[in-house]
């Protein structure tokens, strides 16, 4: 037996039995065993693989055969298939879908060319017997996946030969095959279902690339209708039927091909979907209505726009005709059969939009939609809300269909919406106590959606028309007055806290209510809800509501403070108490809290002695916590003391968020409050435990100071930063650089001192972390080391960019000297765009500080030694690759490098390209004269675009 490898490409001079074909397709059977050669081909294809059978490029290699061992091929598959006719078993279906497979791919080769009796020679073995009948069926359906397949990506050389093959097949073979269809279907309708299914599935496949007369005809039809009503083969029917009418054709041949499958569904008893009871029928049914539906509806919108009004109102009277059909698959209980015909639904309205008067069945038509949505949003008895799971995943999703539907008709007649909303969520809270929740939380859901179904500028929904504002304040005075908050089930709780949130301006013209709202979210309602869930989302709903509502908060101000100073207590990990909101949650709350005060009409020393008494528990435990981990022994426990450490500096920062240009730290007396906390944190730096933990926290915490305290804050940064550069990693660095750059590009000369100071102990850890050995294939630490790189590059440049240069010219002609080669080797030697890019800008810079004729001395000879040939030498490597968008940036930035060298050193620039370096090159002299003469552009637009065409032609 040959091997696998060598099957169908390399025959060379021996012939295969069908035995050894088949032996040869099992062995690929750990390559791909798939129930549909449609889905091999195509997950095969967009695996990038060339070839299905996981080989060597079969056009190439069948190619090379000589006729004779071609005409082999041929014939052993032809023998292969008569074989499977007189097996007394049959093949395993991944054999056949295999042998279907190459079959299809031999097709693709030799059809237009050496077997264009492909079809027929294969129809003359089958005939009807049904082991070839089932081969052959198969072999249809993976040609069809070869030619048609829309989730193969085809080539533009693939998509010409597959346009070529499709039209010489309807030429030559269609008619028969579809003759060959009807009587493979008629044969096995009663005898064979399974058969029958399968043709049914190759003459939807078909359908949509070949002449539609051929199969919409009377015998045809007629016979699919029957089996609609026939259990085994209806859903198959269904989908073939789909097929046909998703066929692209004249709208008004479609309208009747449309109408005359209706009537005939119809009077067959398929419109009482009250009768039927096969779920998955009527899901299939219902997607054939829904394509049914949306091909009139397509109909229509060209008849419209090709001016046959006559034609159009006769399309929109079919249309109407089937709405009733819509709203019974709309509104049954399994979502799956809803869901389908939804987007019929969606496109009914729109057409409703757009019709300048609705008549009194289309309003009522509106209505049952509205009503039909209103019913589907409820969740059923078994949605599980505790662990919600992938059924309730789908229902998630098909709610969001359901919204869209919604936002539809409030386009359709908004007045209609709001009406039948409110009725229904007026008379559900009238009884809320006596409701079962889905009803409940569907009411006030309902109220949620009109925010987007009903949209207004800035949440303006209680000012401007009079009607709709008026609506919506009696059914948010409604949700707030009538206790409906206490409802025991947790959807409810969370639906009315998202409407109070969502319609937070109502009020503010109505803060008679706030006291209540605010109990509600403060109380077992909602921060100490026996639910997790509903406390987790709680506190951030309280966060937004407070701030939204800051001016009409300082009544509350200080009982709201009294109420949540439980649930700001930092829990350290050795009390064992449970807390009810997890550190995630309790960010919201210090960030609720920091709002309240800082947004309060107090004085400053009001406000400062209110922080204080925020923070000061968390100093004073942090201080108790880190001593705690200073002696801690086990690993665990100094994780579990070091999380907590970094949660209470996590607190700290944020309350601060609340702080703002108009409310600064200053003006509301709190820098003193804050400067005490830098004290408290910065001695977690030289913890030598869980350093990584702890300096993440103190450094994001420094970020936030330099924000908020301004120059307050410059003291502590030289001994947090030496502490900060101790043992470093690449990550340490790579995050610590961004404190230095934002301290920098604040400040700038305040800061001058300390950086020159800093600056080498800076670089020698950098540069020792990126000299450090690493594992030739270790991908994580080449990848530190580039961020690292990157990072190292952005300092540089924020230091150039902020005017102190003198920084690193200070710094002694050695290092300087160091430095710039390392900017050198950034721009030219690494492969990485973003790193070049950001190297250029550096040398940019320094030529234009530095590169005058009074600048340092040395540094005119290093711009010609060393940045004129990074300019050239950079973009030459192969690892330049124009086509990538990052790379470009990185040649523009050298354009801007050249160009100011250019405006800094004048005509001995130019001279110097011309006489020294162009040539050094081996530049052509026509070549050279045309660089420089863009390069002296006055735009330098001009010379980037040229540029980048320059190096394109200048590459090997």
């Amino acid at each position: 037996m040959i091997t696998s490898s060598s099957f169908a490409f390399k025959f060379w001079n021996i012939k295969l039995s069908s035995n050894t074909l088949t032996g040869t397709l099992r062995s690929h059977s750990a390559v791909i065993s798939v129930r549909g050669c449609s889905r091999a081909i195509a997950r095969w294809r967009r695996s990038g693989r060339k070839s299905l059978l996981n080989l060597p490029s079969p056009q190439k290699e069948y190619s090379e055969l000589t006729e004779v061992q071609q005409q082999l091929i041929r014939e052993t598959l032809i023998t292969w298939l008569q074989a499977q006719m007189l097996n007394p078993q049959p093949e395993k279906t991944f054999i056949r879908n295999k042998a279907a497979q190459v079959f299809a791919l031999l097709f693709v080769t030799e059809y237009l060319t050496k077997w264009p009796k492909f079809f027929f020679d294969i129809l003359s073995v089958v005939d009807l017997n049904p082991r070839g009948v089932d081969m052959y069926l198969r072999i249809l359906m993976a040609v069809d996946a070869e030619l048609v397949d829309r989730d193969v990506v085809h080539t533009s050389e693939e998509a010409r030969r597959n346009t070529l093959l499709k039209d010489t097949m309807r030429e030559q073979c269609i008619p028969s095959l579809v003759e060959s269809w009807y009587q493979i279907l008629q044969n096995y309708q009663y005898n064979n279902s399974e058969l029958t299914c399968q043709c049914l599935e190759v003459v939807g496949a078909y359908v949509s690339w070949i002449d539609l007369s051929l199969i919409a005809n009377e015998r045809f039809i007629n016979m699919l209708l029957g089996h609609m009503s026939v259990e085994v083969l209806r859903e198959e029917a269904c989908d073939c039927l789909f097929e046909i009418v998703n066929k692209g054709m004249d709208p008004i041949d479609k309208t009747k091909l449309v109408e005359s499958l209706c009537q005939v569904l119809q009077s067959a008893g398929l419109f009482s979907i009250d009768q039927e009871d096969d779920v998955d029928f009527l899901a299939r049914f219902s997607k054939l209505v829904n394509g049914m539906g949306q091909a009139l509806i397509a109909s229509w919108t060209k008849l419209i726009k090709n001016g046959d009004m006559k034609s159009a109102q006769d399309t929109l009277q079919a249309i109407e005709a089937k709405v009733s059909l819509m709203l019974q698959l709309l509104i049954h209980e399994d979502d799956d059969i809803s869901s389908n015909i939804i987007g019929f639904c969606y496109d009914y309205l729109h057409i409703l939009k757009q019709l300048s008067a609705l008549s009194d069945q289309q309003k009522a038509n509106v209505e049952a939609i509205m009503l039909a949505v209103m019913k589907k949003l409820t969740y059923d008895e078994e949605y599980n809300f505790e662990n919600e799971g992938e059924d309730e995943a789908m229902f998630v999703e098909y709610r969001k269909q359901l919204k869209l539907l919604l936002d539809r008709l409030a386009q359709v007649s908004p007045e209609l919406l709001l009406a039948s909303v409110r009725r229904v969520f007026n008379t559900t809270l009238q009884n809320w106590q006596t409701t079962r929740f889905m009803e409940v939380e569907v009411a006030i859901r309902l109220l949620y959606m009109l925010a987007e179904a009903l949209p207004v500028s800035h949440g303006a929904h209680f000012s401007g028309d009079v009607t709709k504002a008026t609506a919506l304040q009696d059914m948010m005075r409604t949700l707030v007055t009538s206790g409906v908050s206490a409802y025991q089930h947790t959807s409810v709780t969370l639906e009315f806290f998202e409407t109070v949130v969502r319609y937070e301006k109502f009020f503010a013209v109505e803060p008679q209510h706030i006291p209540t709202v605010l109990m509600a979210f403060l109380d077992h309602r909602g921060l100490r809800h026996t639910s997790p869930k509903v406390r987790s989302r709680t506190a951030y709903l309280f966060s937004r509501f407070v701030k939204s509502l800051n001016k009409q908060m300082n009544p509350f101000i200080e009982d709201v403070l009294n109420r949540i100073q439980d649930l700001l207590e930092l829990s350290p990990p050795e009390n064992g108490y449970q807390a009810l909101l997890s550190s995630d949650d309790q960010l919201f709350i210090y960030e609720t809290a920091g709002v309240l005060i800082v947004n309060s009409e107090y004085s400053a020393e009001r406000k400062q002695a209110l922080m204080r008494n925020l923070l000061t528990p968390l100093m004073e435990k942090f201080k108790v916590l880190l001593e705690k981990l200073m002696m801690a022994q086990d690993e665990d426990r100094q994780m579990a003391l070091a999380d907590c450490l970094n949660h209470a500096v996590g607190f700290a920062s944020r309350t601060s968020k609340a702080f703002s240009n108009k409310q600064t730290v200053k003006q509301c007396g709190c820098s003193e409050v804050y400067l005490d906390c830098l004290q408290t944190f910065l001695p977690a730096l030289s913890c030598p435990l869980q350093k990584e933990v702890l300096r993440s926290g103190v450094r994001t915490f420094l970020h936030r100071m330099i924000i908020c305290l301004e120059e307050e804050v410059l003291p502590f940064i030289p001994s947090a930063s030496e502490h900060m550069l101790k043992d470093c990693e690449a990550k340490d660095l790579q995050e610590f650089i961004p404190l230095i750059n934002q301290i920098t590009a604040k400040f700038k000369t305040q800061v001058s001192p300390f950086l020159q100071q800093m600056f080498m102990p800076l670089l020698h850890a950098i540069f020792e972390v990126l000299l450090l050995p690493a594992e030739e294939n270790d991908q994580s630490a080449a990848l530190e080391k580039q961020m690292l790189r990157r990072s190292y590059f952005a300092f540089l440049q924020t230091v150039t960019g902020s005017g102190m240069s003198e920084v690193i010219a200070n710094q002694g002609a050695e290092n300087v000297e160091r430095v710039l080669f390392t900017v050198i080797q950034g721009a030219v030697d690494y492969p990485d765009p973003i790193a070049q890019k950001t190297c250029f800008i550096i040398l940019s810079k320094l030529v234009e500080l530095w590169g005058g004729k009074d600048g340092p001395v040395g540094f005119a000879d290093f711009v010609y030694k060393h940045i004129v040939p990074a300019c050239f030498l950079a973009p030459l490597k192969q690892t330049f690759d124009l086509a990538d968008a990052q790379t470009v940036l990185a040649l523009s930035e050298c354009a801007v490098t050249l160009k100011t060298i250019h405006l800094k050193r004048g005509p001995e620039c130019i001279q110097y390209l011309q006489q020294e370096y162009l040539p050094s090159l081996q530049v052509a002299p026509e070549i050279i004269q045309e660089f420089c003469q863009a390069l002296q552009q006055p735009d330098a637009k001009v010379f980037k675009n040229y540029l980048k065409v320059f190096f394109q032609r200048a590459k090997p």
